[in-house]
């Protein structure tokens, strides 16, 4: 069983980032280190398990095209064993590679070329999600078979512990908090992923399909996650 922590993030934070285009390691470098994060630059890696022994990373910047493992197969074997955030950078705009990567497990995907400042945006909108506590939430929520530790980030269903990557449980946390009261789509954008994702509707519904599938519901028969059509979600203490 698997218990959900967000990892204590060290000192100076860790950016791993997993790119085969020296140029583009550079860039980062130059322009992520004057706002205080440690730079580990990566051309290739194949063992998603060892990356996260060796560098401790507190968020990954990973590219796609790779040589030998690509980026969706390191994607897979970190969240496998992690939920330390995941930024996928790639050239491709293609609808199904972004779909595939965040069904994968990354927190964020970002279409090559673009701005530095748009990327340090993105990181901190993900750091901030990771680091930040729980406003004024009581420490544990009974919803049903449902329970929410909020001081551990543990969720449990029907005595079983459920593994969900970070922005999941921020999704989850959110409604939680929120229980019996309509979400709209922009409002859980800016408090789950940051003010800089409003209007990007794709994300919300995926993670909330995404987090239906782990809890054992669906949109047609949901128990504790309900759709309002044209506005946004609610959570409810269970669908009699």
């Amino acid at each position: 069983m698997v218990t959900i922590r967000r990892q204590t993030p060290p000192q100076r934070t860790t950016l791993l980032v997993i790119d085969d285009e020296v140029r583009s390691q550079r860039l980062l470098r130059v322009n992520l280190e004057p706002l205080g994060y440690r730079v580990v630059t990566l051309s290739t890696a194949s063992d998603g398990t060892k990356l996260l022994e060796q560098h401790n990373p507190s968020l990954i910047v990973l590219d796609l095209k790779l040589s030998g493992t690509d980026g969706f197969e390191l994607c897979r074997q970190v969240r496998a064993v992690s939920s330390v955030p995941i930024i996928i950078v790639s050239g491709s705009s293609q609808a199904a590679d972004k779909v595939r990567g965040l069904h994968l497990g990354a927190d964020d995907y970002i279409t090559k070329p673009f701005e530095s400042a748009e990327l340090a945006a993105r990181i901190g909108a993900v750091l901030r999600r990771v680091q930040g506590l729980p406003p004024s939430a009581p420490p544990i929520l009974q919803c049903g078979e449902l329970e929410i530790d909020f001081s551990q980030q543990q969720v449990t269903l029907a005595g079983y512990e459920v593994r969900l990557a970070d922005t999941e449980y921020r999704l989850l946390e959110c409604l939680a908090q929120n229980i019996g009261r309509t979400m709209v789509v922009d409002a859980l954008l800016a408090k789950v992923w940051g003010p800089e994702y409003t209007g990007e509707y794709a994300s919300v519904h995926l993670y909330i399909s995404r987090l239906r599938r782990k809890l054992g519901e669906t949109a047609q028969q949901p128990r504790y996650i309900l759709t309002k059509p044209g506005i946004g979600y609610q959570m409810v203490a269970a669908n009699q």
